[in-house]
């Protein structure tokens, strides 16, 4: 789904008697990158201070010490492509989401990538289902919205930094225990037709 709100907003569920109250609603958008600091929190440890963590701690708002997401800017990647950008300005209302890429089929790379420039421009706070993309002629605050998001990617790609690719072939060869497995190791052969297949 790359950016689009149909896949990538999904509710959660959260549960602790007598810690979280009970029957609350959130509407706030949060993120996966949030489970690490929020374990971290809960467990007493300390956050890595030699890197930038993407995530913030859920505790606050879930227990409503908090009604806004610390998230302002939310990057939606498919794969390690950037698609998508959400940006919920801090005490307003308003909320963009700029679409770079667009994808027709999977993968989230290829001839089935639409690349757009300028972006797709949505006001999700009044078209929530991305239906009316606006323009320069339709927006005032087009190209403000539009430069404004092109900024927050510049710096979230400067806290970017590569890993090594932990399926290369090197590694595959001499660390077998890292190879998609479908069978019983050693016998990692995956029948990709089959129903029986698992990945381990």
């Amino acid at each position: 789904m790359g950016g689009w709100e149909g896949g990538i907003h999904v509710p959660g569920v959260f549960r602790w008697p007598g810690v979280l109250p009970a029957c609350t609603v959130i509407n706030e958008p949060t993120s996966l990158t949030d489970i690490y600091p929020t374990v971290v929190h809960l467990a007493g440890g300390i956050l890595p201070q030699d890197r930038v963590i993407d995530g913030r701690n859920l505790i606050p708002l879930l227990q409503g010490r908090t009604q806004s997401s610390e998230h302002e800017f939310l990057f939606h990647y498919c794969g390690s492509y950037l698609h998508a950008v959400r940006w919920h300005q801090k005490d307003s209302k308003s909320i963009w989401k700029a679409h770079y890429v667009t994808l027709e089929i999977c993968p989230c790379f290829g001839e089935g990538m639409t690349h757009h420039e300028p972006p797709l421009l949505f006001d999700l706070s009044q078209d929530p289902s991305e239906a009316k993309p606006l323009s320069a002629d339709t927006e005032p605050l087009f190209d403000t919205v539009v430069e404004r998001i092109g900024r927050a990617i510049e710096e979230h790609r400067r806290t970017l930094t590569p890993v090594p690719e932990q399926l290369s072939l090197y590694n595959v060869v001499w660390k077998p225990w890292l190879q998609p497995c479908c069978g019983t190791f050693p016998f990692c052969w995956c029948d990709k037709e089959g129903d029986s297949t698992q990945n381990l």
